[in-house]
C-alpha cells in the first residue's frame, strides 16, 4: 500500500456514545411503547448500516436478547409478586401464598390484573430500550479508539472500562468460534456435554488474552505517573470533587420542580469545575497519541442528531405528558405524537453521513 494514499477515517468513538446515550435518555422520558419501538428501530437501522466488521461490533444481538430477558423478568415479577396498583380487569387468579406479618406489603400469587401487566410492560420496555441503545454504542464505537480520546486523568479508569466493555463481545465471538469448530468436526455443541467442551477452550482463551493484555499494559507504562507539586494535586482533587457534586446537585435541580431556577447554573458550573480538574489531573499521566481521532463536522452532526431526540422528548414530557405517558388506570391506548416522533427520526442521520469503513478493523 502506498504511503500517500488516504487512510480511511473513522467517526470519533465519543460521537457514537453521545448519540446512543442521548437516545437512551430519550427513552427514559416516556413510557409510550410506540416511541420506544421507534427508538429501537432507529438504533437498529443505524447499527446495521454503519457497524464495521470487528469482533466487538457483533454484540448488538446479545444486548437485544438481554433486553428481551429483562422485559420478560419484569412481567414475571408483576405476575408472581403482584403490584400495589389497583385494577379492575382481572385476567387470572393465582393461588396466593400466605406470608408472615413482617412481610406485609409483599404478595405471592393472587389476582393478576391487566393494569398490573400493562404497567410492568411499560416499565420493562423503558429499561429494555435503554439497554438496546447502549448495545448500539458498543457495536458502533471501537473501544480502543474511545480509550485514545479520553483525557489523561481518566486514562486508567478508561482502560478498566474498555476491558470490561470488550469482555462480552470477545466472549461471544469465542463461543461462536468454538461451537462452529465443533460442528465442523461432527461433535456436540449443545447440552451439558457440549457446554463443558465449549466452556473450557473459551476460558483458556480468556486467560491467555488477560495475560497478553497485562504484559502489553506493563510494557506501555500503565499506572506510572509523573511528579506534580502537592498544591496542584490538592487543587485537582477539590475541582474534580466539587464539580461532580455540582453536576449531581444541578441534575437533581433540573429533575425537580423546585430546583428549576438553580439547576442549570449549578450544573454548568459543576461541569466547568470538573473539566478543569480533569485537565489539571492529566499532568500526572503524560502520554502521546498516535494519529488521534479528530472531532469533525460529521461527529457534531451524529452527536447532535441524538441530542435532538433527547431534548425534544424532555420538552414534550412537560408540554404534553399524556401523550408520552399513556394512562394505565384506566388503560388508555397509546398514540404517536408527531413532533417527538419526528425528532427521534432525526437520529437516523448517522446512517447517511457516517463514513463507511468496509475493511476489518483491529479488535
Amino acid at each position: 500500500m502506498r504511503a500517500d494514499l488516504p487512510r480511511p477515517r473513522n467517526l470519533h468513538a465519543a460521537a457514537w456514545w453521545l448519540w446512543a446515550l442521548s437516545l437512551g435518555v430519550a427513552a427514559t422520558r416516556t413510557t409510550n411503547p410506540l416511541l420506544h419501538a421507534l427508538l429501537i428501530a432507529t438504533s437498529a437501522y443505524v447499527v446495521v448500516t454503519c457497524r464495521p466488521d470487528a469482533p466487538w461490533s457483533r454484540s448488538y444481538s446479545a444486548f437485544v436478547k438481554l433486553a428481551l430477558a429483562v422485559l420478560l423478568i419484569r412481567l414475571v415479577f408483576a405476575v408472581t409478586l403482584g403490584s400495589p396498583l389497583p385494577g379492575t380487569h382481572v385476567i387470572v387468579t393465582l393461588p396466593e401464598l400466605p406470608l408472615p406479618d413482617w412481610a406485609q406489603g409483599i404478595r405471592l400469587g393472587g389476582k393478576v390484573t391487566g393494569e398490573t401487566l400493562l404497567f410492568a410492560f411499560y416499565d420493562g420496555l423503558k429499561l429494555a430500550t435503554l439497554l438496546i441503545c447502549v448495545g448500539a454504542a458498543n457495536a458502533l464505537a471501537n473501544p480502543s479508539r474511545l480509550l485514545k480520546s479520553l483525557p489523561g486523568a481518566l486514562y486508567e479508569i478508561g482502560v478498566a472500562a474498555v476491558v470490561a466493555l470488550t469482555f462480552a463481545p470477545h466472549f461471544i465471538a469465542d463461543v461462536q468460534r468454538v461451537r462452529a469448530a465443533r460442528r465442523l468436526r461432527g461433535r456436540p455443541d449443545k447440552g451439558m456435554r457440549g457446554l463443558l467442551h465449549v466452556g473450557l477452550p473459551v476460558l483458556e482463551g480468556a486467560l491467555e488474552r488477560s495475560v497478553a493484555l497485562a504484559a502489553a499494559m506493563d510494557a506501555r507504562g500503565y499506572g506510572r505517573t509523573a511528579d506534580v507539586p502537592p498544591r496542584v494535586r490538592r487543587t485537582t482533587t477539590a475541582l474534580t470533587l466539587g464539580g461532580l457534586l455540582g453536576i449531581c446537585a444541578g441534575t437533581y435541580g433540573l429533575l425537580t420542580a423546585e430546583g428549576g431556577t438553580y439547576g442549570l447554573p449549578v450544573l454548568l458550573g459543576g461541569a466547568a469545575a470538573a473539566l478543569a480538574g480533569l485537565r489539571l489531573g492529566g499532568r500526572r499521566t503524560p502520554r502521546t497519541r498516535y494519529r488521534p481521532d479528530r472531532w469533525n463536522a460529521r461527529a457534531f452532526l451524529v452527536a447532535g442528531s441524538g441530542a435532538v431526540a433527547a431534548v425534544a422528548l424532555f420538552l414534550a414530557a412537560k408540554a404534553d405528558p399524556a401523550a408520552l405517558r399513556p394512562g394505565v388506570i384506566p388503560p388508555v391506548a397509546p398514540t404517536l405524537p408527531l413532533w417527538p416522533a419526528a425528532a427521534i427520526l432525526v437520529g437516523l442521520l448517522p446512517a447517511f453521513i457516517a463514513p463507511n469503513v468496509p475493511h476489518k478493523e483491529p479488535s
